[in-house]
């Protein structure tokens, strides 16, 4: 629906839950092929048996949108010109939106090390000129880590995991987490205690969603 508000023309390709491995390989060869497709978008997570690595790794890099492969991976770590991924790229966007354009000396806390949010985004802010930490299930004294950071992204998928007493005052809090909980979805952030603390915080749903929509449209 976006896409085409956008005035774009956007195909939808919804394979059985079923489907193998080489349909879904031989679907993304066709679509790498067909001149008329600019983007090509893998759905995850996948059906459980199949492999999520190799299926990413047939899209053509110059049409990767969701910038996942390897190519499109190392452009980044290499500071290259590229597609970057989505939902990094929107939190980027939405801490300069709250703290400025220039980032530079800012303290990041990443809570996460995913290659869909948590890796790229430290990257991306490291190109902001930021001092990144990237923290993860094994980090000594997460709350202490992240009472040091100007901004924290908490991207883990645990239920309002980042408690209020977890930030200093005046920090810019990116939640990226969307977890359902008593039929509400909820962030990984405790949104009410947080947002007494924080200068600003996006909220869930309604924040980081919308942008990483606008910036794979963008992409």
């Amino acid at each position: 629906r976006l896409t085409e508000e956008c005035g774009m023309r956007s195909l939808h390709h919804q394979l059985p839950a079923n489907a193998s491995q080489s349909e879904i390989e031989g679907l993304i060869a066709d679509l790498n092929a067909d001149p008329e497709v600019d983007g090509i978008l893998l759905q995850l997570p996948l059906p459980k048996g199949l492999n999520e690595a190799a299926a990413i790794e047939q899209i053509d890099p110059s049409k990767d949108v969701d910038g996942l492969t390897e190519a499109s991976a190392g452009r980044l770590s290499l500071g290259k010109p590229g597609l970057r991924p989505c939902t990094p790229t929107g939190c980027v966007i939405l801490a300069k939106s709250a703290l400025g354009d220039d980032l530079s000396g800012k303290h990041v806390v990443v809570v996460g090390r995913s290659i869909l949010v948590g890796k790229p985004a430290a990257l991306l802010f490291l190109a902001e000129n930021c001092t990144i930490s990237i923290a993860h299930s094994r980090t000594a004294d997460l709350p202490g880590l992240c009472r040091t950071a100007d901004i924290v992204v908490p991207a883990v998928g645990r239920p309002q995991m980042v408690k209020g007493d977890w930030l200093k005052p005046g920090a810019c809090v990116i939640d990226v987490g969307i977890n359902r909980v008593d039929d509400k979805l909820v962030g990984d952030v405790e949104f009410a205690a947080t947002s007494q603390i924080a200068e600003a915080i996006t909220p869930v749903p309604g924040g980081v969603g919308p942008m990483t929509i606008a910036c794979l449209l963008a992409n």
